[in-house]
């Protein structure tokens, strides 16, 4: 739910977290991501820099030019004045990115964990399953139906966590227990709601289902003008949208990206409007998945 009330919690001397609500939806997410603007905006003094989470901001701040105090009421007036959820309009760049569903090295991966950890089905199968779809080819082509909201940069290099956009396409479910000890790098999977790209090889909880051969992390810089010179790929308001490709097609952008020849593609940042959004919402048929 929406709190009727912010929470302004204390992290250390240096930062406060600004909660809106404790689920995890869009809505929430756009009043963290338009508080973040508006702080921009407005150059609130002593204000470093903001992380927006699902539904929770994070405010960097140096106390010695703004009090926690003085800071805390700041953000509960600017949060007053977003107003109505409606009433936000962010900058959003549109990525479209290659996936490879239903790929072999996830599944290499799920069968090592089933040989090693612990037997589980194979994750696309369990996926559908649970989500009521026909099979995992069903759940590939909803989840290539939807561009996908980044709401966050997570705990791992470039790491986003993306909510999809169209409700139809929307599915769930569990993480690992236990998680597994190895991810390859550029897997596609979710938890819960969440959606991500693993940006490097680590360990991982989120059921997966396919691979991207495109960087999001870029740590030896290689991909300048995609990455606006830094390291990550991905910002929070950016939509994705992923593109179905084959193992041909995937090995041939793999090649590129390791010639450092790949060229990303994307949509310039255009005005992205809550109220224009949940208007397009509001007239889906939503008792048929795409």
């Amino acid at each position: 739910m929406i709190y009727d009330e912010l929470k302004i919690l204390t992290g250390g001397d240096r930062y406060v977290t600004v909660e809106f609500g404790n689920e995890l939806t869009l809505d929430l997410n756009f009043m963290a991501q338009g508080l973040a603007k508006a702080l921009v905006e407005q150059k609130v003094t002593g204000v470093i820099e903001t992380v927006p989470c699902f539904a929770s901001l994070l405010v960097h701040y140096d106390p010695e030019r703004i009090r926690h105090g003085d800071l805390a009421r700041e953000l509960l007036r600017m949060a007053g004045q977003l107003g109505s959820i409606e009433n936000v309009t962010l900058d959003s760049r549109l990525h479209y990115i290659e996936a490879h569903y239903l790929d072999p090295w996830t599944k290499a991966c799920i069968d090592d964990y089933s040989a090693k950890i612990t037997p589980k089905e194979y994750d696309p199968a369990f996926v559908a399953r649970i989500n009521g779809l026909k099979d995992a080819e069903h759940l590939a082509r909803v989840h290539a139906a939807t561009e996908y909201w980044v709401s966050a940069i997570g705990f791992y290099p470039g790491i986003p966590a993306m909510m999809a956009l169209d409700p139809r396409c929307v599915v769930s479910a569990p993480k690992y227990n236990p998680p597994r000890t190895f991810t390859p790098a550029g897997t596609i999977g979710m938890g819960g709601v969440s959606n991500t790209i693993y940006g490097v090889e680590s360990p991982g909880g989120y059921q997966l289902f396919g691979h991207t051969p495109v960087p999001i992390w870029d740590p030896k810089r290689r991909f300048k003008r995609a990455f606006e010179g830094g390291l990550v790929l991905l910002r929070a308001g950016d939509r994705v949208r992923f593109i179905p490709v084959g193992r041909e097609e995937h090995g041939e952008i793999a090649r590129l990206v390791a010639e450092g020849r790949y060229v990303h593609k994307i949509e310039g940042y255009q005005r992205f409007s809550v109220k224009a959004y949940k208007a397009w919402v509001a007239g889906l048929d939503k008792t048929q998945r795409p």
